[in-house]
């Protein structure tokens, strides 16, 4: 049994102008002790997969179909009360901005030991031990369990963060942009944390960013969303290497590379559709120089390359075909 299956997941927004299909149709799964990176550009539906797994989605947002499952047990069929006994202790999320996510009149032992009191029903000493041996998992003094978060710098809030997404001990952890505010110092060592906690609790990790140059070294496969569907998943080097759908493609050239003459990426031409209109056929076309016919007017469906590399693409069916 996987930790984590999604089948089909559909998100969709009540909004004044309409239905928006932020999360349409996305699947995918995770192993124990595996890590998986959602990247893409904003508005693609990264976060909103991250909500929908947490069942933490505004009051306009439902879970429109598909599967959920955790362990077998389908999330998205579970209600409001029922669903509060998972979180945490199956799955938690690290939000980005852990200088607003704090609560400043609480010091950090109290925060982190919240979730415990609450959902293991423990005492507050217990809780005060197990929260001053998270600071330490995180790599802060257990000395500093009394502080607040104005003590901190920004690098460790977000490790108390983590701490407090570890409190009771889940199975999956999803951190949403957990480095964005970070200089990139203090984003490597966050990500190097990350990753070893992965390999020492054996738990699947999923990593959300905009930035899919961080997520080579520190994600076992990689799935590049747009228009709320997964364009192209694999392993890193699948996706560095071997990229066979055209966003891909040109995400990847959007970075510099050292070891070339030194040129600025020309970047990715026009914006991401508007997803209340999202345009016929592959949502990338009007974006695509490789766009053809086809492309305007079926959506291509995600298709196998190999065992851990699937394409949603019709140029990729034209070359596995031709080869």
């Amino acid at each position: 049994m996987k930790l984590l299956e999604v089948n089909h997941l559909q998100t969709y927004f009540d909004t004044s102008h309409g239905v928006l299909k932020a999360v349409d149709d996305v699947s995918f799964d995770l192993e124990y002790g595996e890590s998986l990176g959602l990247v893409g550009e904003s508005g693609c539906g990264k976060s909103t997969t991250a909500l929908s797994i947490c069942k933490l989605l505004p009051k306009e947002g439902r879970i429109n179909g598909g599967e959920i499952l955790i362990e077998g047990q389908d999330m998205a069929s579970l209600s409001d009360d029922e669903i509060r006994k998972h979180r945490w202790a199956d799955v938690s999320i690290i939000f980005q901005g852990a200088m607003n996510a704090l609560n400043p009149v609480m010091n950090v032992g109290d925060q982190i030991g919240e979730a415990m009191i609450l959902h293991e029903g423990i005492t507050k000493d217990e809780a005060d031990k197990r929260a001053a041996d998270l600071l330490e998992l995180v790599e802060i003094p257990r000395e500093r369990i009394a502080n607040y978060p104005h003590e901190f710098s920004g690098g460790m809030k977000q490790r108390v963060m983590i701490a407090m997404a570890l409190a009771c001990n889940p199975k999956i952890v999803i951190g949403d942009e957990p480095t964005t505010a970070l200089d990139v110092m203090v984003q490597a060592q966050i990500l190097n944390l990350l990753e070893k906690l992965r390999r020492e609790l054996n738990m699947g990790l999923i990593l959300i960013t905009h930035d899919l140059s961080i997520l080579g070294e520190t994600c076992d496969k990689i799935a590049v969303m747009y228009a709320g569907r997964i364009m192209e998943m694999g392993t890193a080097d699948d996706i560095f290497n071997h990229a066979m759908h055209p966003y891909t493609q040109k995400l990847i050239e959007c970075f510099p590379n050292i070891e070339k003459a030194k040129i600025i990426p020309e970047g990715i031409k026009g914006a991401p559709p508007n997803m209340l209109e999202v345009p016929e056929g592959c949502a990338f076309h009007p974006r695509c120089d490789k766009a053809c016919d086809v492309c305007m007017h079926s959506r291509p469906e995600p298709r196998e390359i190999s065992a851990a590399h699937v394409v949603a693409c019709h140029l990729a069916d034209a070359e596995v075909d031709h080869e």
